[in-house]
């Protein structure tokens, strides 16, 4: 019987595995700019304001929620595929930009939990006023999760960037383009407070990692994952 067993081929899933992972990578960054263009309220808004700005248009905060969720779903195995790409050619970068991605992105759930929280009360009847007095009584971890996330994502995409450059697998334009996609994000968000350029932010960044699944696609299966 153990002979049987060894002797019986494994499936090849590396093809299907190439195509998963470059159809996957814009997906999160994608998702996460068409949210960021759509959010009823600016970051910097007060608990008020953000709540009376949800109640105030339920459907645009239903969709950002939606496309949240496939934010979450999507954005660390996007994460993942280009590390698995780049690893051996900058090991140390890889894995400490991939230290800081993969925290950030999924501290992103809690950092949605005051708006799930916001759009639900609304839709139960709740006034404003009661919503914002409960919105502002937040757990301590959705503080720690909004430092990891804005750390993480930020300085982590960066770093990305910088190993994708610093590998010579993917255009230098893909590269520069993942790099300045998260700085650009953080000014759009804190200080300039443009809807606009952050979707300019994060679809660059979406526009790097499809350059990124594209040279996967390009790899021969081999390349991608030889056999032992």
């Amino acid at each position: 019987m153990s002979q049987v067993q060894a002797s019986t081929p494994r499936a090849d899933v590396r093809t299907a595995s190439r195509w998963f992972g470059a159809l996957i990578l814009p997906i999160g960054p994608a998702a996460v700019a068409l949210l960021r263009y759509l959010l009823p309220y600016d970051t910097i808004d007060d608990h008020a304001t953000m709540t009376s700005k949800i109640l105030a248009h339920p459907e645009r905060a239903s969709a950002v929620l939606w496309l949240t969720f496939v934010a979450v779903l999507t954005l660390v195995p996007g994460a993942y595929f280009v590390g698995r790409l780049i690893r051996y050619r900058v090991p140390r970068l890889t894995a400490l930009s991939l230290l800081l991605v993969v925290p950030g992105y999924l501290a992103l759930p809690w950092m949605a939990s005051g708006d799930v929280f916001t759009w639900s009360a609304g839709q139960a009847g709740l006034d404003a006023a009661s919503i914002t007095k409960a919105a502002e009584v937040s757990h301590g971890s959705v503080g720690v999760a909004g430092v990891v996330f804005v750390v993480g994502h930020v300085l982590g995409t960066i770093l990305l960037g910088s190993a994708l450059w610093r590998s010579r697998m993917v255009p230098r334009w893909a590269a520069v383009a993942t790099a300045i996609s998260q700085p650009i994000h953080f000014v759009a968000a804190v200080i300039v407070v443009s809807h606009t350029l952050d979707l300019v932010g994060w679809g660059m960044q979406a526009v790097g990692f499809a350059a990124v699944g594209w040279v996967i696609l390009r790899l021969s299966d081999d390349e991608w994952e030889p056999l032992p």
